[in-house]
């Protein structure tokens, strides 16, 4: 192997580079990972198969498949990282149709083969299921999870931050009465910017109103069906912060319906900046939220795990920044409407 000989060593040395294992020293191991990049060095998948125990199949394990830009960013990000270090990606949903996800699951691994899985909310979440990968003897590595953070290698994004830097928006402009549409209770992504929400109106003084605060599920139509019930109310909100940009879609849409004018007479945020937040009208105020680099960066914490034997037992934490994305959607409120 041309590596092999430029490098200075065995290709059984080479081998254990590519294949992640132990037992190379740090320079040894630079020197041939240079050589590989710089000579655009892609392994066999069938030839490493034949000579190791290996599968090079990363699973990743979804509750469900609605959200489809969420989904299409989780398979980019691990997707260049699995062709960085010549593994194939394999995207499996849990819990479809009549079997629950506990038995979708358990034969989800039966015939997989994997070595390793990076599980999205809310999978990553649900004790049962981590119980059933660890069972198998899987290694992986959790996307945003919500708690038992000693339990596994995850990768996040402070969700709570970023709700309370959209919602500081909102206050800085004069907003008083802004309503917050939740997300489904397993998901604890949708907890955190509910959390956000609560404590950018804490710090100004603002008592949060109950009827205010509303439960969706990430798709458009609650927004829609949320938006209708807030601008019944007596005092409705001069503003929305939905928990996701599907749901704040809707917002806009049962705004329209009433004929009213965004942001003249309602501001509303989203969370996500879903391709929809950019081609919506008007172009939605929003969170940028990491996704493909997430996932990216938990492909490769996995990766990089499979020949550390102490992998399973450590606790890898890698945090990703978030940005508002300020757009066309939000504005001062009318003062006839605000009631300050």
């Amino acid at each position: 192997m041309d590596i092999a000989r430029q490098a200075g060593v065995s290709i059984k040395t080479v081998s254990r580079v590519i294949n992640r294992e132990e037992g190379v020293g740090a320079e040894a191991r630079a020197r041939i990972e240079d050589l590989i990049a710089r000579l655009g060095y892609r392994p066999n998948v069938a030839a490493r198969l034949l000579s190791s125990r290996r599968s090079y199949l990363i699973g990743v394990i979804f509750l469900r498949m609605g959200a489809y830009h969420y989904i299409g960013e989780i398979q980019a990000g691990a997707m260049r990282a699995c062709r960085r270090a010549g593994y194939q990606l394999v995207v499996e949903q849990v819990g479809e149709g009549a079997a629950g996800p506990r038995e979708t699951l358990i034969e989800t691994l039966r015939a997989g083969r994997f070595d390793g899985l990076v599980l999205t909310p809310p999978v990553c979440d649900d004790p049962e299921l981590l119980d059933i990968v660890e069972s198998h003897g899987l290694a992986y590595v959790r996307i945003a999870p919500g708690g038992d953070f000693g339990r596994s290698p995850y990768v996040f994004m402070d969700d709570a931050s970023a709700a309370r830097e959209i919602t500081d928006r909102l206050l800085d402009l004069g907003h008083r009465r802004i309503a917050f549409i939740d997300g489904p209770r397993e998901h604890t992504a949708a907890t955190r910017r509910r959390q956000g929400y609560l404590a950018a109106l804490g710090a100004r003084g603002v008592t949060p109103c109950a009827d205010l605060i509303q439960s969706g599920d990430f798709e458009s139509l609650s927004g829609f069906e949320v938006t209708e019930r807030l601008l019944d109310l007596s005092h409705p909100p001069t503003a929305i912060f939905a928990a996701n940009d599907g749901m704040a879609v809707g917002v806009l849409a049962a705004a329209a319906k009433r004929g009213l004018s965004v942001p003249g007479s309602l501001s509303v945020v989203g969370f996500d900046d879903s391709p929809v937040a950019a081609s919506a009208w008007p172009r939605l105020t929003t969170v940028h939220q990491p996704v493909a680099e997430m996932a990216e960066a938990a492909a490769d914490m996995l990766i990089d795990g499979f020949g550390d034997k102490r992998f399973r037992g450590r606790t890898l934490v890698r945090q990703l920044d978030f940005r508002v994305v300020d757009r066309a959607s939000i504005a001062p409120p009318r003062k006839s409407a605000s009631g300050l």
